[in-house]
C-alpha cells in the first residue's frame, strides 16, 4: 500500500515516517507538515493510506479527511482521544493515541491492509452489480443505481433521492461509506454533502445542478472535476 504521513510536529512526523519505511507491505511516498502541501501532492500522486494528525493549525485532520476520495484510507494520529468518535464517523481505519509503539502502528496498518483486500475481492465479485442493499426504517431495500438521482449526507445519515419517489430513503451511514460502494464512472461527489448520478444531470445553472425543485451546489473543491465532465460531453 502506498502511504504518506501528515503531522505538524517534526518528531512525530519523523517517527511515523520511520514506521512506514520499516513496514514491508507499505511504500512510503512522502511526509508533510501541513495538509495544504499534502493536498497538492495528492492531485498528482495516487495514495492508498494516510497517517493523519488530527490537530493542525491550518486545517484539522478530520476536515482534511472529508475531502479525500473514498478509496483512500485514513489512520488518525493524535495526542487526545476526544476526536475518536469524529474519526470513526469519517470511516477511519483506526485511531492511534500518541505516543504509540511500532506494534500499535503495525496493528493499525494491518487492519488497513485487510480492509483493502476485502474491498478488492468485493469489487471483483460485484463488478457487474447494478444495485445496492440499503437498511432503512428497519427494512432492507434493494436500490438500483440507475434509480438514484443524488445522495445527501447528514452527519451519521444519508438521504438517497430516487426517481419516481417523492420522499428520500433515509439510511444510517456516512456519505463517504456510501460513495465507496457506488460506481465511480457514474457517480460524482460535487460537494462535501452531495453525490450526484451523472446519468441524470440534465440541467446546470450557476454552479448548481437542478433536479426538479432541488438545486445541488457544486462547491469550489469539486468544481474542476465536474467541469471536466461537462467539457467532455459538451457540444
Amino acid at each position: 500500500m502506498i502511504a504518506i504521513a501528515i503531522d505538524d510536529e517534526p518528531l512525530a512526523l519523523e517517527l511515523i515516517t520511520g514506521y512506514i519505511r520499516k513496514t514491508p507491505f507499505l511504500e512510503w511516498k512522502g511526509s508533510f507538515d501541513n495538509p495544504l502541501s499534502a493536498a497538492e501532492f495528492l492531485q498528482h500522486e495516487p495514495v492508498d493510506l494516510i497517517f493523519l494528525d488530527v490537530m493542525m493549525p491550518d486545517q484539522s485532520g478530520t476536515e482534511f479527511a472529508r475531502h479525500l476520495a473514498a478509496e483512500v484510507k485514513c489512520i488518525f494520529t493524535t495526542a487526545s482521544d476526544r476526536y475518536a468518535v469524529e474519526g470513526f464517523r469519517l470511516d477511519a481505519v483506526d485511531y492511534l493515541l500518541k505516543p504509540f509503539s511500532y506494534e500499535e502502528f503495525l496493528k493499525a496498518a494491518n487492519k488497513a491492509l485487510k480492509i483493502r483486500e476485502l474491498e478488492s475481492r468485493s469489487v471483483n465479485i460485484s463488478a457487474d452489480r447494478q444495485f445496492l442493499f440499503i437498511k432503512s426504517e428497519y427494512k432492507i431495500r434493494r436500490i438500483r443505481f440507475d434509480d438514484i438521482l443524488y445522495v445527501e449526507g447528514l452527519k451519521d445519515y444519508v438521504k438517497i433521492y430516487l426517481k419516481h419517489e417523492s420522499k428520500p430513503v433515509l439510511s444510517l451511514s456516512t456519505l463517504k461509506a456510501l460513495e465507496s460502494r457506488l460506481p465511480a464512472a457514474t457517480f460524482m461527489r460535487v460537494h462535501r454533502s452531495f453525490i450526484v448520478n451523472l446519468q441524470h444531470v440534465d440541467l446546470v445553472e450557476r454552479s448548481q445542478i437542478i433536479f426538479g425543485k432541488a438545486a445541488i451546489p457544486v462547491s469550489e473543491g469539486y468544481r474542476e472535476l465536474f467541469q471536466k465532465f461537462l467539457n467532455e460531453n459538451f457540444l
